[in-house]
């Protein structure tokens, strides 16, 4: 069958990272008032709530079993798929245990995407294109994102529409666009055969050091920050959805001028910055007592989301090509072996405490900081670290033959 010039595995990459984008806006805008207002949760209900999000991605590494049945393009559509219905399902369960079972399908959707669009972009674009392109999903993400933000505002600020109306939507557009792309775009060829193997090599210690680092992190953002804007100072469905609006407006323009950056500076000078200028959010966030300034700090807080593509493309310098898929699937599983257990038990600390939260968060920021530092100028496979042990290729942690 003859491709048209938008049938390109960049042009996939694109529609499927908007499609996630509308329906976990949608999620993401709710949340804390579905929450809070609907459901009746308090700090520990939206701790064990996100703890039982993470899940899904603690088991990641199951995308591998997967795969030996299913291609990998397929599985990307079959993921968004299911992430659309979760999304969908979640207002017509406005109960404390409705509300954690639609948030597990959603979640498994969610991170089964996320790993094979990682994995898919590393394998199909080229060393040199790929901050570019991941820059360009995160902008395609933002404008999806950013177009449902401007309805729910509009939605909810004038028309009254209820809450189970504007999940369904949210997740119908990613039903939709998994279906669409399903069917429009031919399977792609990668050249490398990948590795059907669970594996941790031993010279990526420092790509796992960051990714552990960057998933507990960035669950003190996801799950505290936003809670705090309706907890603390009293933000409607409205304002939250206003703030989002104008993160993901930045982000358009941003992300793929962030991606151009990563090339240009390198990762290590690019992590070096986010992570300085997010200790200093975080501990601004302990103290805040303004409303307007914690606005203020939630938007600069999302502005460095985007340099976490210096990650992923030091992974793709250092890494042999046959392991992106397994490595993108136990990175994953790395990213949230504490995203688990930190909703929980924050959530408790939080409580008590909801300055230490945050000053917690900016301890973890400090110690990717000093991880980011090891990163070589110009990382290279046998160049992996500035410091510290250099391993053979070959070398492994674990190793778990599946095929």
């Amino acid at each position: 069958m003859q491709t048209r010039k938008w049938q390109t595995p960049e042009v996939l990459l694109m529609i499927t990272a908007a499609a996630w984008g509308a329906g976990f806006a949608v999620w993401m805008a709710l949340l804390n008032n579905f929450a809070v207002d609907v459901v009746n949760f308090t700090g520990r209900e939206i701790g064990i709530l996100q703890s039982l999000r993470e899940i899904p991605g603690l088991l990641a590494f199951t995308v591998i079993f997967v795969l030996l049945i299913i291609a990998e393009q397929r599985l990307l559509m079959l993921s968004l798929l299911v992430f659309g219905i979760g999304v969908a399902l979640t207002g017509y369960f406005p109960s404390e245990y409705g509300f954690y079972l639609t948030t597990i399908l959603m979640s498994v959707g969610f991170h089964y995407h996320e790993t094979l669009r990682q994995s898919l972009t590393l394998q199909l674009v080229s060393k040199e294109r790929a901050p570019l392109v991941m820059g360009r999903q995160l902008s395609a993400q933002a404008f999806a994102s950013l177009a449902v933000y401007g309805l729910i505002f509009l939605a909810t600020k004038f028309a009254g529409v209820e809450f189970a109306t504007m999940y369904a939507l949210g997740g119908a557009v990613s039903v939709f666009a998994a279906l669409f792309c399903w069917g429009a775009f031919p399977q792609f060829h990668v050249e490398v055969a990948q590795t059907k193997k669970i594996v941790l090599r031993k010279r990526y210690w420092l790509y796992y050091a960051l990714t552990f680092l960057a998933g507990a992190r960035r669950q003190i953002f996801m799950v505290f920050a936003g809670f705090m804007m309706v907890e603390k100072f009293g933000y409607d469905v409205s304002t939250i959805t206003a703030l989002y609006l104008l993160n993901h407006a930045i982000n358009i323009f941003l992300a793929p001028k962030i991606g151009r950056l990563i090339s240009h500076w390198g990762e290590r000078k690019a992590l070096v910055f986010e992570y300085s200028g997010l200790v200093c959010v975080f501990v601004a966030y302990a103290f805040v007592n303004d409303a307007t300034l914690a606005g203020a700090l939630y938007i600069i807080d999302h502005l460095f989301f985007a340099f976490a593509i210096g990650i992923k493309s030091y992974f793709q310098k250092i890494a042999n090509p046959k392991d992106m898929a397994a490595t993108a699937s136990v990175s994953f599983t790395i990213n949230h072996i504490a995203a688990v257990v930190i909703p929980v038990l924050f959530g408790i600390l939080w409580l008590t405490s909801p300055a230490s939260v945050f000053l917690a968060g900016a301890a973890m920021a400090a110690f990717s900081l000093l991880a980011s530092l090891n990163i070589p100028r110009h990382p290279e496979a046998g160049n992996e670290t500035v410091k510290g042990p250099q391993f053979p290729e070959d070398e492994v942690l674990v190793q778990t033959k599946i095929a």
